[in-house]
Order: C-alpha cells, then sequence, then structure tokens
C-alpha cells in the first residue's frame, strides 16, 4: 500500500490499465475511499472497500491525510440522487450513495445520514426489489457501471444490496460464489434471490439479475438497453428464451 485516498468528483472511473483509452471496468462514487496500490505517472492503481482493483487518473483523487483532524461534527450524509453545493462553490450531481462532504447542502434531491440507512432500507425481500425498481428504473446500460446514471448487472446488484447493508463483491461471477444455493428451476426462485446465467461455452457467469419472486426478474441488460422487469414465463418473447436457456443457478444471500 502506498496511501488511502477520498474520491473528489461524483464519478470516478476505474480502468483496467493505466490510460484513459482502456476499458472502464468499475466506477467508485465521492466521498468513498481507495487504497493507492501502485503508482505510474498520473495513475494509481486503487483497490476500492469491496476489495475490486482497477487504475484511476489522479485528477480523481485527494489524498487522505495521515493524521486526520478531529471529526467533524456534521454526521456523514448519503445522496440518495441529490444537487449539493456550498456557499463557496458550485452545485454538483450527486449519484445514489455518493458521500457529501461536510461543507455541502442539499440544494435539490435527497441526502440521508448515514446512521439511519438500516431504517430507512431494512434487510428485507421486498424492500431489496422494491429498491431496485425505484433508483435504477430507466437506467441505461453500462459496462463497468454502479450508480442509476448508467450501470451494469452486478452493478445493480452491487448498489442496490449496499444500501440495504449487504457488502457484495463487484462482478457477477464473484457474486455467485455467495450464500447458498437456490436451486436450478428458474421458476421456483424467491423474492431478492439472485439468478445466473452464462453465454459462455465453458459455463462461467456472465449475467445477474434479482428475482422479483412469482417467475419475474429485474435486471439491467444489454439487451435490453438497460433496466427491465422480465416475465420469465413469457414464451413468446425470444428475448427471454434465450434468457431461460442461459441460466445456470439461483443464490440466496440475506
Amino acid at each position: 500500500m502506498l496511501f488511502d485516498a477520498t474520491v473528489r468528483t461524483p464519478l470516478a472511473p476505474m480502468h483496467s490499465e493505466g490510460r484513459i483509452a482502456s476499458p472502464m471496468v468499475s466506477q467508485q462514487l465521492a466521498g468513498h475511499r481507495v487504497t493507492v496500490l501502485d503508482e505510474d505517472g498520473d495513475w494509481f492503481e486503487a483497490r476500492g472497500t469491496d476489495g475490486y482493483d482497477g487504475w484511476m487518473h489522479r485528477g480523481f483523487l485527494a489524498r487522505a491525510p495521515e493524521h486526520p483532524a478531529r471529526q467533524s461534527r456534521q454526521p456523514t450524509r448519503i445522496s440518495l440522487g441529490c444537487v449539493a453545493g456550498t456557499n463557496a462553490g458550485g452545485d454538483r450531481a450527486l449519484p445514489l450513495r455518493a458521500i457529501l462532504s461536510p461543507e455541502e447542502t442539499v440544494r435539490s434531491g435527497e441526502a440521508i445520514e448515514a446512521s439511519r440507512l438500516a431504517s430507512r432500507f431494512p434487510l428485507e425481500h421486498g424492500a431489496i426489489t422494491r429498491s431496485a425498481q425505484h433508483y435504477f428504473r430507466g437506467t441505461s446500460y453500462l459496462w463497468g457501471g454502479v450508480t442509476p446514471w448508467g450501470a451494469d448487472c452486478s452493478g445493480l446488484v452491487q448498489s442496490v444490496f449496499a444500501l440495504h447493508g449487504v457488502k457484495l463483491p463487484r462482478d457477477a461471477w464473484q457474486q455467485a460464489e455467495l450464500g447458498k444455493d437456490a436451486g436450478s428451476d428458474i421458476d421456483s426462485l424467491d423474492e431478492a434471490d439472485l439468478l445466473f446465467f452464462s453465454d459462455r461455452a465453458d459455463g462461467k457467469v456472465t449475467h445477474v439479475g434479482i428475482s422479483l419472486g412469482d417467475r419475474r426478474m429485474v435486471h439491467l441488460a444489454l439487451g435490453r438497453g438497460g433496466y427491465a422487469v422480465e416475465r420469465l414465463d413469457d414464451y413468446r418473447d425470444t428475448y427471454v428464451a434465450r434468457l431461460r436457456d442461459s441460466f445456470l443457478f439461483g443464490r440466496t444471500v440475506l
């Protein structure tokens, strides 16, 4: 480890290599900390709190103080999608789960104190599926994205469960290794179970969705352009038919 840093912009991309033309593999959010593991010019190899590594440009990060001053009396506040600003500077839009700075006030939208997250987002199956549908409705598909501004399938799952206090890894294949077996019958999964799919010959997991129960699933899919709620018993839909053919198994992570 070289040092810890804090994300200073609303969103910060993580790349597969230390160059801007390399693919974005994930994102970090304002106020979240990363650990810098390596340095190559203006690029840092960084690790998020979920253990996921990627390369980030120094412009997105501020070095965290080695000996932080006495903590602000202002409680930590989490964006639920808001515009925040300070009297000294301009306003900025903050995505879901970004952390406001102590100096910022909410201009529009909503932010919540971190201490209230558990009561606002209880660890209940129905509450988790409602959050997925409420906060990500209309989201476009974006490889490596983790917010309603653009996300991929595992980014949706990770972000929604994080709201409810469940820490999941970043990629679908990693998420598939958690929890307990929920079976391989796609028609019998319970609400908030995770469904895993593969379009590869070797069967490696490539897609994940959240069961809504009653043969329905919410997910972010490239084939749908983003957010979709599927009726998994709609055999007339060719996309659903492909989903069923590529289904591997379900996992219960609660």
